[in-house]
Parts: structure tokens; C-alpha cells; sequence
């Protein structure tokens, strides 16, 4: 069984800890979330988890056969257009370019672009336009885990509830499991398995929070609901308000 498994992770930045401590395992078609405030090293765990950062200390086992990544900031190349920034990943793999450019046009669509928008450059893009770009680049390769960096802060309610449900449908039809960092707690709620609760320095795991309703059937009265009964609990409170 596929799996991502983090042992004793600790990372500092010179003298300083960002991290320690940290333990936790993400099986295959599960979705695992760390919320926690700004500044507490959640980008930092995401990107040792997906090999970007250099471990520090601690054990990282990652059995997935693929990953990606979208980041908080959509990072494409200026000089390349939609279309070609999302069939990037498909040529590096050796993808014909006429079957890169079909794939790419196919993803872009699902993703809430328009025809019209294929051949805009990322300076012609809105920031939900460019974050749409972004989720179609990581997921045209198929991932079986994909990371998620604040993967929502620059879209509209409408599409996030699209893309939200998007992503639902591939972990319930694919398999496909996901790592992601959020500060929104009702966002957690709503697409996770469960939700690791990171405090901050140095970022440290204090709480771990079952979800077992299943998705598709999580309605806005439960996510609500489930959201007042976490932002209750001790844990919740001492990292998002300490010091209110």
C-alpha cells in the first residue's frame, strides 16, 4: 500500500527551529491537512515532504509512485502561455507535442479556463486565473500524491467549491491522496480525513483530529458545525488565539 510516512522530522533555519517533533502518516485516497497560524513552518514541512527542502533530522518515506505540487504562489513561466505552461511537465516526460497541447487544452477546460484565455501569458492572468493554471500543471501528470499549499487563497467562492469538489471526486474515483497546508479551518473540515493541528515556535504537531463522514455527503450545516465544535477545543484555541 502506498503511503507517506514522516518520523521525528526537525528542521532549523540556522539556530532557529522551524520544526520538531513532527510525526505523521498519509495512507493512499486519504487527505491530510495541517492547519495551523502564518509562520509556523507548514510551507516548510510541505516542501521537505515533497524533497524540496534537505531533511535536517528525522525520516521521511515517501512509496508513492508520483507526485506534484502546487504552490500558494502559482509560479509559471512568463514567457510561456497557459497551454504551454500546463504541458510543460507532459513534455519533459517525452509527451509528442500535438498530445501534450490536446491534454493540456482538455485540463485548462476542467479547471474553469476558457478557449479564449489558452494563449494569455501569466501577466494577462488574474490570480485565481494563474492558480487554475497551476492546479491544471500538477494534475495533468496524474499524480498519485499531490501537495497543496494554500491551494484556494486566490479563487472565488464558486470556484473553489468546483475545484474542492474536483478534487473530491479524483481521491473517491483515482485514488489519488493529498497532502495540504491551510490556515482556513472550514476548508480542512470539508475536504479532510484528518486534520493535524501545527502550533508555532517552533512548529510542533499538538493535535490530531479524526474526520470519518464521507466526503460527498459533508453538507454546509456539518462543515459549520464541525468547524464551532474544533474552534472549541483547547488546542485550537492556544495556537489560533493566544495572545487575543
Amino acid at each position: 500500500m502506498e503511503k507517506l510516512e514522516v518520523k521525528n522530522l526537525s528542521y532549523s533555519f540556522g539556530v532557529t527551529p522551524i520544526l520538531e517533533n513532527i510525526t505523521f502518516t498519509l495512507q493512499k485516497a486519504k487527505i491530510l491537512s495541517i492547519v495551523g497560524p502564518s509562520g509556523g513552518g507548514k510551507t516548510t514541512l510541505l516542501k521537505l515532504c515533497a524533497k524540496i527542502l534537505k531533511l535536517d533530522e528525522g525520516e521521511i518515506n515517501n512509496t508513492f509512485k508520483s507526485t506534484s505540487f502546487a504552490f500558494q504562489d502559482a509560479r509559471l513561466l512568463p514567457w510561456k502561455n497557459v497551454i504551454d505552461n500546463i504541458s510543460l511537465s507532459l513534455l519533459a516526460k517525452k509527451v509528442p507535442k500535438k498530445e501534450a497541447t490536446m491534454q493540456a487544452k482538455k485540463m485548462a477546460l476542467k479547471m474553469g479556463l476558457k478557449e479564449e484565455d489558452f494563449q494569455k501569458f501569466p501577466k494577462d492572468l488574474s490570480g485565481g486565473m494563474k492558480q487554475r493554471v497551476s492546479f491544471a500543471r500538477a494534475l495533468i501528470l496524474k499524480p498519485k500524491l499531490l501537495f497543496l499549499d494554500e491551494p484556494f487563497s486566490a479563487l472565488d467562492i464558486g470556484l473553489k467549491k468546483e475545484l474542492q469538489e474536483y478534487l473530491i471526486h479524483l481521491v473517491e474515483k483515482q485514488k489519488l491522496s493529498i497532502l495540504f497546508i491551510t490556515h482556513d479551518l472550514m476548508e480542512a473540515v470539508k475536504l479532510s480525513d484528518e486534520i493535524l493541528v501545527l502550533k508555532t515556535n517552533p512548529g510542533e504537531i499538538i493535535k490530531s483530529f479524526q474526520i470519518t463522514e464521507k466526503k460527498s455527503l459533508r453538507s454546509t450545516e456539518f462543515i459549520y458545525t464541525k468547524s464551532a465544535q474544533l474552534l472549541n477545543d483547547k488546542n485550537i484555541i492556544d495556537t489560533f488565539f493566544k495572545g487575543y
